[in-house]
């Protein structure tokens, strides 16, 4: 991949309990083309990453939730996972970090469960979005368009299924993300 996000600072907000795939593959191509990226979680040292229902790897936190401002940010990656959105959306301060890039328009991509907070966040209200399936009734209830497809980009959100959907995912994010995600000036 080319260098189409160089100069783009990344967050992606997570916790214990993400699926694996879904935070460590989106970092990888972000990284591969050229952002700088960060995990962001309400605890420091490391958050646990699941392989579907076993247990995966281990990740360091970058900053917790009290030391990241959505405005040092261009753009937030939503991982999903079961309880890792399901524990974000109860987190008050999660909530806020994910409404400010939307109140800011700067790109967001959530896959898989990622959604949940982004209802949470109330966000999803008039947009065409995708998630897992057990969410289409959450989402469509917040307001959303829920449609079964591999990636659906919105305006400056992108939405995914699952981790079989990452390459399609991981392409769109990019593309959203080097569109909406104004370069860094070296000052900042």
């Amino acid at each position: 991949m080319a260098q189409e996000l160089a100069g783009r600072k990344i967050a992606i907000l997570a916790t214990d309990r993400f699926e694996e795939a879904e935070l460590t593959e989106p970092q990888k191509a972000l990284r591969a083309a050229g952002a700088t990226v960060e995990v962001v979680a309400p605890q420091a040292g490391e958050i646990q990453g699941m392989n579907h229902h076993d247990l995966g790897h281990k990740v360091t936190v970058d900053r917790t939730l009290d030391e990241a401002r959505p405005e040092d940010y261009d753009a937030l990656v939503l991982p999903g996972g079961v309880a890792n959105p399901d524990q974000l959306r109860t987190i008050p301060q999660a909530v806020a970090f994910v409404r400010a890039f939307f109140e800011r328009q700067k790109p967001i991509a959530a896959i898989c469960h990622g959604p949940w907070t982004l209802i949470e966040a109330d966000i999803v209200r008039d947009r065409t979005m995708t998630s897992w399936p057990s969410l289409k009734t959450d989402l469509r209830n917040a307001g959303a368009d829920w449609i079964d497809r591999e990636v659906i980009t919105d305006r400056w959100l992108v939405t995914s299924r699952k981790p079989d959907d990452l390459p399609a995912f991981n392409g769109a994010m990019i593309r959203l993300f080097a569109e909406h995600a104004p370069k860094r000036r070296a000052a900042e």
